[in-house]
């Protein structure tokens, strides 16, 4: 008992010392068919890059806060590059996640990266989806490539940080 307390004064007088910030990464709910492996995690930044190397359907998962949430039916989410442009995911047979989830929500994505070629008709509806202005959905004039991604596994990440 005397060592157990001894320990924990310990370790509390060191977090106070140095002032470091626990974070702790606790898993939520999950979504999609796909059971998702956590700890198979990359970066975006690998993901990018393996797409580009293989320039086919590439096979990933990453974690990543979302960008934007589909506020129709909450059926695809944009996630940043980190350079400020975004790709879509878009979820495998049409599952969802909860409309209410709020950008900057760290979630495990597993999944599929590839390049598409993404309709006037499609873009259009993703922007209303978006619920983007009538004059930017009207600007919206010509097929663009794209890198999406289809996402049969999502696990939402609950961030509790403490000092």
């Amino acid at each position: 008992m005397k060592n157990s307390t001894t320990i924990f004064i310990l370790l509390f007088a060191y977090s106070l010392a140095f002032g470091q910030e626990v974070v702790s990464k606790k898993l939520g709910k999950s979504y999609g068919t796909f059971k998702v492996d956590t700890s198979l995690s990359v970066s975006i930044k690998e993901v990018l890059n393996g797409l580009e190397a293989k320039n086919d359907r590439v096979e990933f998962t990453f974690l990543a806060p979302l960008a934007e949430i589909c506020q129709a039916a909450g059926c695809w989410v944009s996630i940043d590059k980190g350079n400020g442009e975004t790709f879509r995911i878009r979820f495998k047979d049409h599952f969802t996640i909860p409309v209410k989830t709020m950008p900057g929500t760290e979630a495990y994505f597993h999944g599929y990266a590839y390049w598409d070629e993404i309709s006037v008709e499609m873009q259009k509806h993703f922007a209303e989806d978006a619920l983007r202005s009538k004059e930017e959905i009207d600007k919206i004039s010509a097929p663009i490539k794209e890198m999406c991604f289809e996402a049969d596994g999502i696990v939402l990440v609950e961030n509790k940080s403490k000092k």
